[in-house]
């Protein structure tokens, strides 16, 4: 049996492994749509993909967080990194709708697996060790350390084309054959750092079965928590409305650049450039979280207040920008502002929920952020086409402020509620 860790080898193989897990995904991020455009595909085929990753990643996002939660963080992570470097050896090699669609399938599948289980067990461990113990730190240093991770790939990814242009259209899948083999060290990363909590004596199928079985009742649980407690519930808003204001950055972010350059050719490489600052962006406001806190004696509604207002303020700069100058600014800076508040609102998910039900109340935040985008694809879309690109940004904005009103309910429960001894030991 595997020797228990303690908090800071915790943090350690915890921060390694995000780091590890994101830089695939920063990889692949630049090429995969020209890729599809070179392989003959549409932006209405593109879309469809894209739907069918969406789609799926939603339908699978709690009971995935189930099953973690269910079966054991490990043989979750390991199955989530096998099927996304399959699903990019299969984008690499693709040539039609259908097997772009397939691999984009199997990619939801992985992204669904992935979305909460190395940080629940990254806090289940360090719990573990020492239940006072200040989870804040690592999720800080992990959110630098993905945005980061992202940024790093997102340069290498499109310089990896360029370095290779002799070989023609083929250069653009080299990025995601890099991103599979890198996914596959990261699988190698899960098995070897990742030290299980608890052990079973049951093979692997049968564990499986189990772990199946007890899905149903571990998720309608959550729901049941999530109903009863307002934090938790306003945690859940503040995600559904940061899904809606990212994917408008991400979807007219990109035309907007085209407009202010001058040409889509143009936008795109500059789209490329604040993508990968952005990322970093992102990574710098995590590590700036503790200090945040710090600043605001503590008060976790207060640092996510103040954040969504930096960001809102920033999503109406990139949108009456005159320029691309002053838009890239306000890109970074919105992701600068996101990435300081999402910490801690995470250890606050956190202090609200147990061990049993940790990975699927991870899994309903990640499911609100994707049905914000939902909406924010359907409707700001729309919008944009109507009204122009600034009109989608400027009422993106407008979610953003509402984060502000939404994070001021954002309190500590009252002494002698459930729970309030919990927060008060992780607190000090």
């Amino acid at each position: 049996m595997s020797r228990a860790l303690t908090p800071a080898q915790a943090q350690r193989r915890y921060v390694s492994l995000t780091a590890l897990r994101w830089l695939p995904i920063g990889l692949a991020a630049p090429v995969t749509v020209l890729l599809a455009t070179a392989r003959g595909l549409s932006p209405a085929d593109i879309g469809l993909t894209v739907a069918v990753h969406g789609t799926v990643t939603l339908l699978l996002e709690l009971p995935t967080g189930g099953l973690a939660d269910a079966v054991g963080h490990r043989p979750v992570l390991v199955l989530s990194g096998l099927l996304g470097a399959a699903a990019l050896l299969l984008m690499a090699v693709a040539d039609g709708v259908g097997l772009f669609a397939l691999a984009s399938a199997v990619l939801g599948v992985g992204r669904a697996l992935d979305s909460g289980p190395l940080q629940a067990w990254y806090v289940d461990t360090v719990h573990a060790a020492d239940p006072a113990a200040d989870v804040t730190p690592g999720l800080s240093r992990a959110g630098g350390a993905d945005g980061l991770g992202l940024a790093l790939g997102a340069a290498l990814g499109g310089l990896v084309p360029l370095l290779a242009a002799d070989v023609g259209s083929t250069a653009l899948a080299l990025p995601l054959l890099l991103a599979a083999a890198l996914t596959l060290v990261s699988v190698a990363g899960v098995r070897w750092l990742v030290v299980p909590l608890r052990t079973s004596e049951a093979s692997a199928g049968r564990a499986l079965l189990a772990g199946l079985r007890q899905v149903p009742p571990v998720v309608r649980g959550t729901v049941g928590l999530v109903g009863r407690d307002r934090v938790l519930r306003s945690l859940l808003a503040i995600s559904f409305l940061t899904g809606t204001v990212l994917t408008a950055l991400e979807l007219l972010g990109p035309l907007h650049f085209a407009d202010l350059a001058g040409s889509l050719a143009e936008g795109s490489a500059v789209s490329g450039v604040v993508m990968a600052v952005s990322f970093g962006a992102a990574g710098v406001g995590s590590l700036l979280a503790p200090a945040a806190r710090r600043a605001a004696r503590g008060s976790v509604a207060w640092v996510s207040a103040a954040s969504a207002g930096c960001g809102a303020a920033a999503v109406v700069g990139v949108a009456l920008a005159p320029g691309v100058a002053v838009a890239a600014v306000g890109y970074a800076l919105f992701h600068l502002c996101n990435g300081c508040g999402w910490p801690l609102r995470a250890q606050l998910l956190h202090e609200q929920t147990t061990s049993a039900q940790r990975a699927t109340t991870v899994s309903a935040t990640s499911l609100a952020l994707m049905l914000g985008g939902l909406l924010g694809s359907l409707v700001l879309t729309r919008l944009a086409e109507a009204a122009g690109n600034p009109a989608g940004l400027l009422t993106s904005a407008v979610a953003a402020l509402l984060i502000v009103l939404v994070s001021l309910r954002l309190r500590p429960r009252r002494p002698g509620t459930p729970g309030a001894a919990r927060v008060a030991a992780l607190h000090g």
